[in-house]
């Protein structure tokens, strides 16, 4: 998969893209991300790329021409021209259903925002999938672009080393549940132990054990409650 990004702050990935899986992806060549700054398809001496909203109010918009062009001219690098994104708080909601559905792409191009957001017809122009990473505000696009980027590269073939992790996760798979509780050792920890069913060798009953937790965890999470979720010790000593 390539991912193109493009932002008026590239620079903002480059410790971001040099770490952990993400990295490990890149240097095997399972994706491969590139950035562009939008400036540098801006005219004029000083490449102003955003200017005071018609009507008035407070804040800049980035102008429509640098995105469009930018967008166009990166497009045209490779084929296919890829599936374009805009990072907006007006977007559907990012979810892993919308996650896996971009990680069937062959190419991104992810177009982050910056102050009060885009000129209108930049959307209509490019026709852009929009998506929002939550209801809060941000900066700009770019810690959004990184998420996507995060929840998309590690479900691509060969990133992760064991391919069940990622049809494991919370919200993957049949009925979109939370994972359940894992632990590791020590078995006893400050007087709390590993349930017995874990360390019990029955492959079967750790398989129903789980699938009990994953839609308890799943249900407790849907009910507004400000008690946190609490994990299950049964069967092990107090």
């Amino acid at each position: 998969m390539r991912i193109d990004v493009l932002s008026l702050f590239p620079e903002i990935f480059s410790g971001y893209l040099g770490q952990s899986l993400l990295k490990r992806a890149l240097d095997r060549g399972l994706v491969d991300v590139r950035l562009h700054n939008i400036r540098d398809w801006a005219e004029g001496p000083h490449r102003s790329v955003d200017d005071r909203p018609y009507g008035g109010g407070p804040g800049m918009v980035l102008m429509v021409k640098p995105v469009v062009e930018a967008v166009e001219a990166v497009q045209a690098q490779a084929q296919p021209a890829g599936h374009v994104v805009l990072l907006t708080p007006r977007g559907r909601r990012l979810d892993q259903a919308l996650v896996e559905s971009l990680a069937a792409q062959p190419r991104l191009l992810l177009v982050c925002g910056r102050y009060e957001g885009f000129d209108e017809r930049v959307s209509l122009l490019l026709a852009p999938q929009e998506i929002s990473i939550g209801d809060y505000v941000l900066n700009g696009g770019e810690v959004a672009a990184m998420v996507i980027i995060d929840a998309v590269v590690r479900l691509l073939p060969g990133v992760l080393g064991d391919e069940r992790s990622s049809r494991d996760d919370s919200f993957s798979g049949e009925g979109r549940l939370l994972e359940c509780e894992q632990y590791t050792r020590p078995r006893e920890f400050r007087g709390l132990r590993v349930p017995e069913v874990l360390l019990s060798g029955d492959h079967q009953a750790i398989a129903r054990w789980r699938q009990e937790r994953r839609q308890q965890r799943t249900r407790q999470a849907q009910t507004p409650s400000t008690q946190p979720i609490t994990p299950s010790l049964k069967g092990s000593a107090p």
